[in-house]
């Protein structure tokens, strides 16, 4: 057994729709490697229900697995927005809502998260960064002060397969995007930050309130 396997027996059951829901996205996705799991789904919904936003948004859905495990987490009245560049997921994506008790807290957005953003009305208690690693800063900017003090942004992915460590540094653009994003958050006094090597890498930031 694996420690990874032992932290799975350890913990909450994902759940048999959430178990479905990663069974459809192995059959039917060409890349069911991106979708968040049982683990990292755990520590989100743990996330929401410690933190207790009433707005969260999500920039990057997939398969919505991890829109699911937030949704979860979220108060009675809560919500989430959730934008999706990929139109062609949208069925796939729109099923699974659809099937799902938690359905009338979730807003699916289909189209260019850089687009969408600047359209949402209101604040965020919460915002989960999970899509295109080339734009993660352009993405942090633009939800910055749409983010309450005290609220919490979450960046997925920020160890990038261990390519962060790489000497010299790849060329390839999702890299270099990640490592921009990690310079940018170390340097910004704004905030509180911390990464957990968690899969792939997670960045726990936190929007400090004016004048601390």
């Amino acid at each position: 057994m694996s420690i990874e396997d032992y932290i799975l027996d350890h913990i909450d059951e994902e759940g048999e729709f959430l178990a479905r829901l990663n069974r459809d996205a192995h059959v039917n996705l060409l890349r069911p490697r991106m979708l968040s799991g049982h683990l990292q789904g755990r520590i989100l919904k743990m996330l929401v229900r410690m933190q207790r936003p009433q707005r969260i948004l999500e920039i990057g859905t997939y398969t919505g697995y991890a829109t699911l495990c937030m949704a979860e987490g979220l108060p009675e009245n809560g919500e989430i927005h959730t934008i999706e560049i990929d139109d062609e997921l949208e069925d796939f994506i729109r099923k699974q809502f659809n099937q799902s008790p938690l359905k009338s807290k979730i807003h699916l957005h289909i189209g260019d998260a850089m687009e969408i953003i600047p359209q949402l009305h209101g604040s965020f208690d919460l915002v989960f960064i999970d899509a295109d690693k080339r734009l993660y800063s352009q993405y942090f900017d633009l939800v910055f002060d749409k983010v309450n003090e005290g609220g919490i942004i979450l960046a997925d992915n920020t160890l990038w397969d261990g390519k962060v460590l790489d000497k010299p540094h790849p060329n390839d653009k999702q890299t270099l995007g990640i490592l921009s994003f990690n310079e940018k958050i170390k340097q910004d006094q704004r905030i509180e930050k911390v990464i957990l090597p968690l899969r792939d890498g997670i960045t726990i930031i936190y929007k400090l309130k004016a004048g601390i």
